[in-house]
């Protein structure tokens, strides 16, 4: 009898998530700006359509709605805008970002202006996920954290390392994508008056 063989089936799965190190290395490479001690690469399956997912994600004063760190965005003009960040220990920090990449539909990538509290710079990618089950939205982010190795560590301490919000904000945007909010253990003021009536 033959010796029948499966022949190799191509990773259909994001560079982010792949096995082959050769693969993650090529996602954090696609990060601009190659600057940077630390690269975070995150990518999630939203059931929505890519160029819905993309239009609000291009509307930079939607991302404070599901990135808990994020204060404020502020655009400057259709390229640049003002972000502010929440920080370790009851701090901020604020940059300029401009748009450097800007495909409708496919992608958004940005760069950090000189002066930047936190230097960093990145893109994010909607691609069709195979099969109709939706999109495949992927954050590379590259980022200098203030005071080094330190400050990366503190920034650990407290919940505010880019590689842990990173993961946490995909996953909200998911829900407030597919739901229209975002799930939370703790109770709205609403809730409270609402039990005491």
């Amino acid at each position: 009898m033959g010796d029948l063989r499966t022949p190799p089936r191509a990773d259909d799965a994001p560079a982010t998530t792949a096995k082959d190190s050769e693969d993650i290395a090529a996602a954090a490479r696609a990060a601009q700006g190659q600057e940077g001690d630390a690269v975070v690469a995150k990518t999630v399956t939203i059931n929505r359509p890519r160029d819905e997912l993309y239009a609000f994600w291009r509307d930079f004063t939607n991302l404070p709605r599901f990135m808990e760190n994020v204060v404020s965005v502020d655009p400057l003009d259709d390229r640049r805008s003002r972000w502010v960040v929440k920080a370790p220990a009851g701090e901020t920090v604020e940059w300029i970002a401009a748009v450097t990449q800007d495909e409708p539909g496919a992608l958004i990538g940005w760069e950090s202006e000189a002066g930047a509290d936190v230097p960093n710079s990145g893109r994010v990618t909607f691609a069709d996920a195979p099969g109709g089950r939706g999109t495949w939205v992927t954050a590379t982010i590259a980022y200098d954290p203030p005071g080094g190795i330190v400050g990366k560590v503190i920034a650990k301490m407290f919940q505010r390392e880019p590689a842990i919000q990173a993961r946490r904000e995909l996953r909200r945007f998911k829900q407030l994508m597919e739901t229209g909010e975002i799930a939370t253990g703790a109770r709205t003021q609403a809730q409270r008056t609402e039990e005491t009536n």
